[in-house]
């Protein structure tokens, strides 16, 4: 804290004269913070270029990727079947029918209002023969559902309103139904344990009067080439078919004896789309070094004079290089062949243009050709933007860490200039609190000299 020592004896404002000395000492500390504020606000900028080239470079070396332009749609002729492409597709034409649709077993049992056998033990066996039995708390359906449904077989069970008795009491079926769909989730409840089942003293519960089968476990079916010597059928367990055509998902949603075509075709506004983003993603790192490096103009008010002031990276030759790395990785030739054959061409601003028709047009022509050269580019984008944007060994990267470390030198002698500028001021404070205690001394001294005087004269 400042302690004021203003005139005490001298009448100077000691404060605001320290104050004015401080500042002056202060220049070189106040220069300091000035290349502070100037290098944070370049490595800010850095930064964001940085981060600019990294997701150019990861968007590039994606677009690069073996397979990353296979890309396909597709379509069905009729609701009876829809149809959706991933990885691994290819172009081509079928036709199928629908024989029927997959679906769940589900049975219901005869009307009744307690189970009618105690204990009640029921065993469950499944198409492929394996066995879960089943002993409930009590006779009371609600004990035979939950101990049905906790048991873990694939079957579960509820309990449905069937009615009432000739004495008004009601009356309820149990109803079991497969989890999963297909013929292979096919199953027959008894009335019985384990045992009774192997032994086949156990009671099919089908086979009880008043019981039904409502729908029987069944696969779905599709027949490629009907009517054809070549004909197939073909099942699966749930209306999807995931593994009938390489990177084509199929689903039937109803039964068609008239055949479907399917048509799996190249997606080219998807795959122009890639080309696109890569476009648009290099303009925006062009972009970028423009904004960052345009000069602006202003007046001086006290002289009248034009300033022109560069931007925050102008004359930084680290980003003139990375604007011709990536401009010569997006436009110089390919094996003899300029990109702008594909529609990718500098434009007259100095950024990337990408015309889609071109595009569409090449592509069209002469796939292979278009996807390589688009892919090649790509390919160098991304070489590039490693170059730049590497976290290790990456030129901006180097770049950044060495403005960082200029900061960390900056603020270290800061600090030391505080310390010093400290001192400084209660050196001056000291000196000035001393001068106003000499003075008063010395007042003092000049008041009984004066005293002394005015006695003298009075005696004579």
């Amino acid at each position: 804290m400042t302690v004021g020592i203003d005139g005490l004896v001298s009448g100077l404002d000691t404060t605001s004269l320290i104050n004015s000395l401080m500042q002056v000492e202060a220049q070189p500390q106040t220069m300091l913070k000035n290349k502070v504020s100037t290098t944070q606000s370049l490595v800010s900028a850095f930064q964001s270029l940085n981060t600019r080239a990294a997701t150019l470079g990861s968007l590039a070396d994606a677009t690069a990727k073996p397979g990353a332009l296979d890309l396909y749609k597709a379509s069905s002729s009729s609701s009876a079947v829809s149809v959706t492409v991933a990885a691994g597709a290819s172009a081509g034409q079928i036709d199928l029918t629908v024989g029927q649709m997959a679906q769940r077993q589900v049975s219901v049992t005869a009307t009744m209002s307690a189970w009618p056998v105690d204990p009640p033990v029921l065993t469950v066996v499944g198409a492929d023969g394996t066995t879960t039995e089943v002993t409930a708390a009590s006779t009371a359906l609600d004990d035979v559902v939950t101990a049905f449904n906790a048991a873990g077989s694939g079957v579960t069970a509820m309990k449905v309103a069937s009615g009432t008795d000739g004495a008004g009491n009601p009356l309820f079926r149990l109803q079991f139904s497969s989890k999963e769909t297909g013929a292979d989730a096919a199953f027959t409840v008894y009335q019985g344990s384990k045992a009774d089942v192997t032994a086949g003293t156990a009671t099919d519960l089908s086979t009880v009067a008043g019981s039904a089968t409502i729908k029987s476990a069944q696969d779905a079916t599709v027949t490629l080439w009907a009517g054809t010597a070549a004909e197939q059928q073909i099942s699966s367990a749930s209306n999807t078919f995931t593994d009938l055509f390489p990177g084509v998902s199929v689903t039937v949603n109803s039964v068609s004896a008239t055949p479907v075509t399917l048509s799996i075709q190249q997606d080219t506004a998807a795959v122009s789309k890639k080309a696109s983003d890569l476009v648009d993603s290099l303009n925006g790192i062009f972009g970028y070094i423009t904004q960052q490096t345009a000069t602006t103009t202003s007046t001086d008010p006290d002289t009248g004079r034009t300033v022109v002031t560069g931007g925050v990276l102008s004359g930084e030759s680290i980003v003139r290089d990375v604007n011709q790395k990536m401009m010569t990785a997006a436009t110089m030739p390919i094996n003899g062949h300029s990109p702008s054959e594909i529609g990718i061409s500098i434009a007259e601003d100095g950024t990337i243009a990408f015309d889609s028709d071109k595009f569409a047009a090449a592509l069209a022509k002469d796939p292979s050709f278009a996807q390589s050269t688009l892919q090649a580019i790509a390919q160098r984008v991304a070489d590039a933007g490693k170059v730049v944007s590497d976290q290790y060994n990456g030129t901006l990267t180097g770049t950044i860490k060495g403005q960082q470390s200029l900061i960390t030198d900056y603020n270290k002698q800061i600090s030391d200039w505080d310390l010093r500028l400290a001192d400084q001021r209660t050196a001056l404070e000291k000196t000035y609190a001393t001068l106003e205690v000499n003075l008063s001394n010395l007042q003092s001294q000049s008041n009984w000299l004066t005293g002394q005087l005015a006695g003298l004269s009075t005696g004579g």
